[in-house]
């Protein structure tokens, strides 16, 4: 697994009523914690996480262009999750759930391609939201390159009873593409497992397709 990087950690116990509002805190949620790091998806699965692990809702969560090789300032990272609760306990808990889950997602590599395939047994309320499902709801979160991406989503979504709930069409912001696939827990391991078979098939012979 490529190991996410947390670049930066900031908590605001008591935030403007205003930046609250436009950031899209729920009312009378004005605690708020910020992160960034080098790994878009991953942050999103654990801010994800966060939400099922305290009372905490996603009130802002946006990727930056060209990734985190291309990175504006140090500390930016690829994406900026901020995370907002009823009281600054609150915050804290969420935000410690999402940098625990950090520690355990992340990217495969395979022929220097990097993909994610990761099922989430059960989303909270962002991913539920991402998706338009209810939460509890098993979900297999896919990304990879852009044509490596497709071609491997559409086997994941031959490989097992599974719904396409969203398409990463790419290039997305950081220039990779996939989507989120609904089904059983089982039908997203399944899916997962499609997916990373068919990048690995890509990354062994790119060319292979002009062969034939």
């Amino acid at each position: 697994m490529i190991p996410v990087n947390v670049l930066a950690v900031r908590y605001l116990a008591n935030a403007s009523p205003g930046l609250c509002r436009q950031l899209g805190a729920p009312e009378g949620y004005p605690s708020l914690g910020l992160l960034t790091t080098d790994c878009d998806d991953a942050t999103y699965i654990a801010l994800d996480a966060a939400t099922k692990a305290a009372e905490v809702e996603v009130a802002y969560g946006r990727s930056f262009y060209a990734g985190a090789s291309n990175a504006s300032t140090p500390n930016a990272g690829e994406v900026i999750g901020i995370l907002a609760a009823r009281t600054p306990g609150a915050v804290r808990s969420g935000m410690e759930a999402a940098l625990a889950q950090l520690a355990r997602v992340g990217f495969q590599e395979v022929n220097r391609v990097p993909y994610l395939a990761h099922t989430v047994s059960s989303v909270g309320t962002f991913l539920a939201g991402e998706a338009k499902i209810p939460p509890g709801t098993a979900l297999a979160y896919l990304i990879a390159p852009p044509l490596e991406g497709m071609y491997a989503l559409d086997a994941a979504l031959k490989a097992a009873d599974v719904r396409l709930c969203k398409l990463y069409a790419p290039p997305s912001e950081t220039n990779f593409g996939g989507g989120l696939l609904s089904g059983t827990q089982s039908a997203c391991d399944a899916a997962c497992a499609a997916f990373a078979a068919a990048v690995a098939e890509v990354a062994a012979d790119p060319l292979a397709g002009q062969r034939r």
